[in-house]
């Protein structure tokens, strides 16, 4: 029902619309666990390379708040300063930065003696999504592929698995 009502000209209107009750019951459905199981990072060293100020941020808010000890830096030469000083378990790297791009860096690292960071695990992060660009990446000697838009996730998940396969004792045989 629709009823208006008005005190007279220029006192303006007052309208109300009165809707019937449903007598149905709503249904609840119970809520499932969207989450996965916990991730934890506590323990871990990231070193994280991009050249987009936001993205640095990011990465540094999402890997601190699963634990890990991060470090992020704007471009590729500051990757291998700072690996003198900060030992990380595991590398993230933003493939298209200007003057060195990932893959560069990354054959730059690998050159490097183990002691001071030439084997590190390494996850190439970035926009270009296409299969070959996965590929590429992989032969670049990357460990894992995150493409971007970032799935918070799939890259917590890449950092815990790379970490850890890193800390299992290797044998040869």
């Amino acid at each position: 029902m629709i009823t208006a009502d008005s005190p007279g000209e220029g006192f303006g209107a007052t309208f109300t619309v009165r809707l019937p009750l449903l007598n149905a019951q709503p249904q609840i459905k119970p809520i499932k666990k969207l989450r996965q199981p916990e991730l934890d990072l506590t323990g871990i060293r990231v070193l994280a390379v991009d050249d987009e100020p936001d993205a640095c941020e990011l990465l540094t808010v999402l890997l601190t708040e699963y634990g890990a000890e991060v470090l992020t830096v704007a471009c590729a030469s500051q990757v291998i300063a700072n690996l003198k000083s900060f030992q990380p378990d595991v590398l993230i790297s933003d493939i298209g930065m200007p003057d060195v791009d990932g893959y560069t860096l990354l054959e730059q690292i690998r050159v490097l003696p183990a002691e001071k960071g030439g084997q590190i695990p390494a996850i190439a992060l970035t926009a270009y999504a296409r299969l070959e660009d996965q590929q590429r990446a992989f032969s670049s000697g990357y460990q894992r592929y995150v493409s971007k838009p970032l799935e918070p996730e799939q890259l917590v998940r890449a950092v815990a698995v790379l970490a850890q396969n890193q800390s299992e004792p290797k044998t040869i045989g």
